[in-house]
C-alpha cells in the first residue's frame, strides 16, 4: 500500500486543531493509503502542543515535531518534510483555508504519474488591503521572476518521493516554496480550488512577515531589480550629461545664463540621493542573503518529537 505524509505547520492554532484533525482523518481515510499527519509546532504559545498530543493519544497516525522556537512558516514546512519518509508528502496550512477534502484529488493526480501536484486558487476569500496586497504581489512577481513560477499558488500541494528528496536537499536559507518546487522540475499537474477564509482566529502572518516573504521570492528568483537600477543609473547619468552639455553650449554662445537656484539644486540632489539609496538598499538585500548563506546556520532546530520517528 502506498504511504502518504501530510505536513502541517502549526503556530497558535488551538481554535482550528480539533476541526482540522477531524476533517483530515475523514479525507485521508478515503485515499486508500497508509497515511500519517506530521504537525510541526512552530513555537506555539497557546495550547496547540497539548491538543496535538491529545490527537496522537487518540490516533498514533497524528504525530508532532516540536521546534525549539518560532522559526517561521517556511522553516516549519522544511522541518516537517525532513521528517517525511512516505512515498509522497502533502503540505497543508493549519488554518483550514486549504480544504483537506482536496487531498483525494491531489493523490489521484499523483497516481496518474505526476510527481508534483499543485493546488491552484481559482479565488480566495481575503478582503480589503490583504487581498489587494496578494493580488499586487502575484502581478508584480509574474513580471519580475527570471524563472517561470505558477501564479496564484501557495504551499498547498503534493510532492512525490523523488521530487521531495531533491526539494529537501536544497540548502537555501531564504526559502520560497512555490519557486523552489517549480525549480526542481519533474512532471507537474494542477488541481483548482477556491481558497476559504480562516475557520477561526486571526491570520498568523502579518503584513511585515508577508512583505519579507515577498522579498524572499523576488530576490531568490529575480535579478531584474539590479538590472533596473543599472539602467536607471545609465539613464540618469546620460540625462545629466546631456543637460550639462546643453547649458554649457548656451553659456559659450552667450545666449543666456545657466539656471541657478536653491529649489532646482535641492530637488536634483534629493532625487539623485533617493535613487542612490534605493540602489544601495537593493544591493544590501542581495548581499544580506549571501551573508546568511555563507553562515550556514540551520534553518530550524528540532526540540523533540512525538510519534514522528521515520519508518
Amino acid at each position: 500500500m502506498q504511504r502518504l505524509d501530510v505536513v502541517i505547520p502549526i503556530f497558535n492554532e488551538e481554535e482550528n486543531l480539533p476541526e482540522l484533525g477531524r476533517r483530515l482523518k475523514e479525507a485521508l481515510e478515503k485515499t486508500n493509503t497508509s497515511w500519517r499527519v506530521i504537525y510541526v509546532n512552530d513555537g506555539s504559545r497557546d495550547s496547540s502542543e497539548k491538543l496535538i498530543a491529545q490527537q496522537h493519544a487518540q490516533d498514533e497516525r497524528f504525530c508532532r515535531v516540536n521546534l525549539s522556537r518560532n522559526f517561521g512558516f517556511q522553516p516549519a514546512i522544511l522541518a516537517g518534510l525532513s521528517n517525511a519518509d512516505a512515498d509522497a508528502a502533502i503540505i497543508l496550512d493549519g488554518d483550514l483555508q486549504d480544504p483537506p477534502e482536496l487531498i483525494g484529488e491531489l493523490v489521484e493526480s499523483w497516481r496518474q504519474g505526476n510527481d508534483v501536484v499543485i493546488a491552484k486558487r481559482r479565488s480566495r476569500k481575503e478582503k480589503g488591503l490583504r487581498l489587494l496586497a496578494f493580488n499586487a504581489f502575484h502581478k508584480i512577481f509574474r513580471h519580475l521572476s527570471d524563472f517561470p513560477i505558477p501564479q496564484n499558488t501557495g504551499t498547498f500541494g503534493l510532492m512525490s518521493r523523488p521530487a521531495l528528496d531533491q526539494f529537501v536537499a536544497l540548502g537555501e536559507q531564504h526559502r520560497f516554496l512555490p519557486g523552489l518546487r517549480a525549480w526542481v522540475g519533474f512532471k507537474q499537474d494542477f488541481v483548482l480550488y477556491d481558497r476559504d477564509d480562516r475557520a477561526a482566529g486571526e491570520p498568523k502572518q502579518g503584513f511585515f512577515k508577508l512583505l519579507r516573504y515577498a522579498f524572499d521570492a523576488i530576490f531568490s528568483f529575480s535579478y531584474k531589480p539590479l538590472h533596473v537600477m543599472t539602467l536607471s543609473g545609465i539613464f540618469i547619468s546620460s540625462l545629466g550629461f546631456l543637460l550639462a552639455l546643453y547649458f554649457m553650449i548656451k553659456r559659450i554662445v552667450g545666449y543666456e545664463q545657466a539656471f541657478t537656484g536653491f529649489t532646482t539644486l535641492i530637488t536634483v540632489m534629493l532625487f539623485l540621493g533617493g535613487i542612490q539609496l534605493i540602489g544601495i538598499g537593493l544591493l544590501g538585500e542581495y548581499i544580506g542573503r549571501i551573508y546568511d548563506e555563507v553562515k550556514r546556520r540551520p534553518v530550524f532546530i528540532v526540540k523533540d518529537t512525538l510519534g514522528c520517528l521515520k519508518k
